[in-house]
């Protein structure tokens, strides 16, 4: 690109290092961080129209003219090119057959998915326009993730209905704000002070948490999804049970989420990625620009079995509340900082941004709606929750590491989780149990269940039917003696009593004083 093609040469954002990171470092096969949208254009619809407006929202945003580059010092930029050519290609599908049709449309956003971006190059985003009737087309947009994030897309569409309608002129729309600001406001943040809020709230987290086995000399395999709907009644019971104790629901959500991590993990100190939003309500326009804003910051939970739920996720939400400010600090300079307790490989993202209201088509415009979208990330696991109605989850697995039934049982496990944290907000921490109704059955029937590194909750409760329904069946050994479920659960039984006579309580802790093994 020459002098005279540059715009203007730009930092980047965190995310974005940690973006064009990964790019660099697994630049075989597909992109995980190229993502795409499919769109459902109903009514009449200019071709050409469509195409211009497309075309001024890239003159009109300097961001979506970003190519990535590297300066000979190593340092990272986005260089804004003065012009582009919008990458547009249309298709025609309106003769074929319905099951022909879905078929070609598949194949079509297939093939658009899996054509990789060069990330200096720009721009890194593409549009395919398919025509299925006369009022009836499909818009397959593909970009890559370190271009913009989820908000900025309604943001984008607000706006293509505003040029369409007014044939590309720019006039149409009053000047935005422009993702520059956001970097200058970036560079003028308190590091030292988000460096030490991280420090302290990392602190004595000395062992990363991590649900994935070591996948040394396996090639990462593009994620696969699993979706599912909330539970009408279940979504309605988080939400009033969040509103009731002065919750978010995000708070909710990761605490539930917290817990069957506990379990993957077999960990009482457990550290995930979160999404935040990352767009400073002080900085003037924030709510209209267009780039990449979100950032992926640690969210640490301390278990302690005694604490009831509650409790446990109003002190979530307070440290939580205590780091906003510091959100803008980059993971890699976090986890320098604090060391391999912030090492983590799920993440958790929860989609509270603006959606796009659907409007009815008419003589001048179309309809537009949103029908489908896939963002993936390099995680094991990455659990994103839409709140809304319905609300919805999105489980992205790395099938190389997880096979379907394992990743599964942990949409089981974390509707279990909520269903119990919402049904009694004083349960404890320790009796909140991880298997779903089939995964129980499971382990008392004695049947086995994929290990996948999981430690079986409520251990006191399985035990207790294990011994009403076989008190025959062995349930230890130790050298030539062994105890039957009966037995174990009479001596325990004992042992209980004892604690109680002497004044033990629930919720007290008791030392085991044993020889080392």
């Amino acid at each position: 690109m020459t002098r005279t093609a540059v715009e203007d040469v730009w930092p980047l954002s965190p995310l974005q290092e940690g973006l064009l990171f990964h790019a660099a470092f697994d630049d075989q096969g597909p992109d995980v961080y190229q993502g795409q949208r499919l769109l459902d254009l109903t009514g009449p619809l200019d071709a050409g129209r469509l195409r211009t407006a497309w075309e001024t929202l890239l003159a009109r945003h300097p961001a979506l003219r970003a190519g990535f580059r590297r300066r000979k010092s190593g340092e990272a930029m986005q260089v804004i090119a003065r012009d582009v050519v919008l990458p547009w290609r249309e298709a025609d599908l309106s003769g074929l057959p319905d099951v022909e049709m879905a078929a070609g449309l598949h194949k079509l956003a297939e093939a658009e998915r899996a054509e990789r971006f060069q990330l200096a190059v720009p721009p890194l985003l593409r549009l395919l326009l398919i025509k299925l009737g006369e009022t009836r087309h499909r818009l397959v947009l593909t970009s890559h993730h370190v271009l913009m994030d989820g908000w900025s897309l309604p943001v984008l569409l607000r706006e293509l209905r505003t040029l369409y309608a007014a044939d590309g002129d720019p006039g149409a729309l009053p000047p935005p704000a422009s993702y520059r600001d956001y970097l200058v406001w970036l560079g003028r943040q308190d590091k030292e002070a988000a460096r030490a809020a991280w420090q302290e709230e990392l602190a004595g987290a000395e062992e990363p948490t991590l649900v994935a086995a070591a996948a040394s000399g396996r090639a990462p395999l593009a994620p696969e999804i699993l979706t599912r709907e909330v539970p009408a009644r279940l979504a309605e019971d988080v939400t009033s049970f969040a509103r009731r104790h002065g919750l978010t629901v995000n708070t909710v959500v990761q605490g539930a989420w917290a817990l069957v991590l506990a379990r993957l993990s077999g960990r009482t100190d457990v550290v995930f990625g979160a999404t935040v939003a990352g767009r400073p309500a002080e900085l003037p326009g924030v709510e209209s620009m267009v780039g990449l804003f979100i950032n992926t910051v640690p969210v640490r939970v301390r278990l302690d079995g005694a604490q009831p739920v509650l409790r446990m996720l109003a002190e979530l939400q307070e440290r939580q509340k205590n780091l906003i400010g510091h959100q803008h600090l980059g993971l890699s300079e976090v986890q320098q900082l604090t060391g391999p307790g912030a090492t983590f490989d799920t993440l958790l993202v929860y989609e509270n941004y603006p959606r796009t209201p659907a409007r009815p088509a008419t003589e001048d415009t179309f309809d537009l709606r949103v029908i489908a979208g896939e963002e993936t990330a390099h995680y094991p696991y990455t659990l994103v929750v839409s709140p809304g109605t319905p609300m919805r989850c999105k489980l992205d697995y790395r099938p190389d590491l997880f096979d379907r039934d394992t990743a599964e049982s942990v949409f089981t496990r974390f509707f279990a989780v909520l269903e119990q944290m919402v049904g009694d907000p004083s349960v404890l921490v320790g009796r909140v149990g991880v298997l779903g109704g089939a995964e129980r059955s499971a382990v008392l029937g004695g049947s086995s269940v994929a290990a996948s590194g999981v430690l079986n909750g409520s251990v006191p409760e399985l035990i207790a039917e294990r011994a009403r329904e076989f008190a025959g069946a062995v349930a230890l050994v130790e050298g030539d003696r062994s105890l039957s479920y009966g037995e174990l659960w009479a001596a325990s039984g004992r042992v209980a009593s004892y604690l109680a006579g002497v004044g033990v309580r629930r919720g007290d802790r008791v030392a085991v004083v044993m020889e080392r093994s």
